[in-house]
């Protein structure tokens, strides 16, 4: 006779030991109540997307036991964990574009007749799925054309219609706006309502505080605890993830801004696809000011930064720094003329993961004195100069020898601020800074971009994290479809939402506004 249980799934001393020798999970009991919404929060490599893959059969435990409303089970694919009830909804949606929204519901499942899909039977489950649990979507409308909240909306709705109890929702406002984050999380509590659970992994802490009943905190492979969410503050969670005092706000001094640094007029981009990505983009980022880029990613955001840094070629328009003009300069000029570039895909164009520290901090300028003489590398130079960086930037590492591949994602990304900002830019682009890394780097990152923008560096922060931008930029300028809907001062009145309005294209501002904010 099976014990009753007051969990709907328990996860008893869970180990992964890759064959490499690393350890993913280490002893994890983890536990989660029926009809709870259960927040699992760590930094990145903590252990926790892990142990989700292992309730999800993607990945097998090294040992230890899963329990499913108190029976043993072993979860082997992702298949028998639907056929438990499990289901999952990960970052990376997985819908096929050219599908309505209904056939994509049914995928692989589908009602048939005479063999074939019963398209109008599709589109029923979906509107009856939709309307029960307040996930408001368009059954006939092709994925490709709908926004991003709606594909999400997408993705539970069809674990819902595979019988899902338990839905694990991984990093779900990631690429959501303020006003479809509200609206998700009104869908989750209808879920929580109608009988479901929720496991919602997250980093946004201020989120997790907003949504959940209680949060689990992964540290180094382990669950350190699990609390009741009313019973904590969001620095009481940041200290358990990363085991020190975190400060979650960024102290800056008032902007003193100065002459223009970066000018762009009418800039335009075209993909091989013919595809418009930018469309007539026209704005100045002023020495000591941070200008911060906000919008849903996929509007054209990574275009502007790769045209800027000499990555991509413009159809159109001038890029001009200090008023010399660099448009579709080879990303060499670029860099000379003073431009540093933090990419938001370090490990393709950030880093060359098989060199050491002490080379990726000079391959911008190995040619160059001290660190060649006469032709010849000099390697007391190049020792040097990753010593003081190592230093300087708080990269853990044992020395400059080490390989870049060997480091964390935070580490990785501290070498990149290191030799970018170590160039003394007079423009600083920072793509996505802190994606992939913890909140520890994180705020190290914060502080060193302040930094640079108060000794007089201007500053263009990219980030699909809102809370970021708001947090360092003096500036805020809102891309949609490839084009300005607004550019705000960063004001203490201003809100999420207000930005939300603009990112979403609900609102726009006159042409001859933006002009003369921006």
């Amino acid at each position: 006779m099976t014990q009753a249980t007051p969990f709907i799934v328990e996860m008893r001393d869970i180990s992964k030991v890759y064959p490499n020798g690393v350890r993913a999970n280490e002893h994890v009991n983890f536990a989660v109540r029926p009809r709870e919404i259960h927040a699992l929060v760590g930094e990145n490599g903590a252990g926790k997307s892990t142990l989700m893959k292992i309730l999800y059969g993607m990945e097998r435990p090294s040992s230890g036991q899963i329990f499913v409303r108190g029976k043993p089970v072993s979860i082997h694919s992702p298949h028998e964990a639907i056929a438990l009830g499990i289901g999952m909804v990960h970052q990376n949606f997985m819908l096929v574009p050219s599908f309505t929204i209904a056939e994509n519901v049914v995928l692989g499942a589908e009602p048939a007749r005479r063999r074939l899909l019963d398209y109008r039977a599709a589109v029923e489950i979906t509107r009856q799925l939709s309307a029960q649990y307040g996930l408001e979507v368009d059954p006939e409308a092709p994925v490709e054309a709908v926004p991003v909240g709606m594909r999400q909306r997408v993705e539970i709705l069809k674990a819902l219609y595979r019988g899902a109890d338990v839905l694990i929702l991984d990093e779900p406002t990631a690429v959501l706006t303020p006003q479809e984050t509200h609206e998700l999380f009104a869908a989750i509590r209808q879920l929580v309502q109608s009988g479901k659970t929720v496991i919602f992994i997250s980093h946004k802490l201020r989120e997790v505080k907003a949504i959940s009943d209680r949060v689990s905190v992964m540290r180094n492979a382990r669950l350190v605890d699990t609390v009741n969410t009313a019973e904590v503050s969001e620095e009481q969670l940041a200290r358990m993830m990363v085991g020190r005092e975190v400060f979650l706000r960024v102290d800056k001094a008032p902007m003193r801004r100065g002459e223009p640094v970066l000018q762009v007029r009418d800039l335009e981009y075209v993909t091989e696809a013919g595809v418009e990505m930018l469309k007539g983009v026209s704005f100045n980022v002023y020495a000591g000011e941070i200008l911060g880029v906000a919008g849903v990613e996929g509007n054209g955001q990574t275009e502007l930064v790769e045209v800027i840094a000499g990555l991509r070629s413009a159809a159109a328009g001038q890029v001009r720094l200090c008023g010399v003009d660099i448009t579709n300069a080879p990303p060499r000029r670029v860099r000379q003329a003073g431009v540093a570039h933090i990419p938001e895909d370090r490990l393709t164009n950030g880093v060359a993961l098989s060199m050491s520290i002490a080379e990726n901090l000079i391959v911008d300028r190995y040619e160059r004195p001290p660190f060649t003489r006469g032709g010849l590398m000099q390697p007391a130079a190049v020792a040097e100069h990753a010593e003081r960086l190592i230093d300087q930037f708080a990269i853990r590492a044992p020395d400059g020898d080490a390989p870049v591949a060997s480091l964390s994602g935070g580490n990785m990304q501290k070498v990149v601020l290191a030799r970018e900002l170590s160039s003394s830019p007079k423009l600083l682009i920072a793509a996505q800074p802190t994606r992939g890394v913890d909140i520890g780097a994180s705020e190290f990152i914060y502080e060193q971009l302040v930094r640079a923008r108060d000794n007089g560096v201007a500053v263009l922060l990219v980030s699909a994290d809102l809370s970021e931008v708001m947090s360092l930029a003096d500036r805020i300028m809102v891309m949609k479809d490839g084009r300005i809907t607004a550019v705000l001062d960063n004001t203490p009145d201003l809100t999420e939402e207000a930005i939300g309005y603009y990112m979403l294209g609900v609102k726009r501002m006159s042409a001859e506004e933006i002009a003369a904010r921006a």
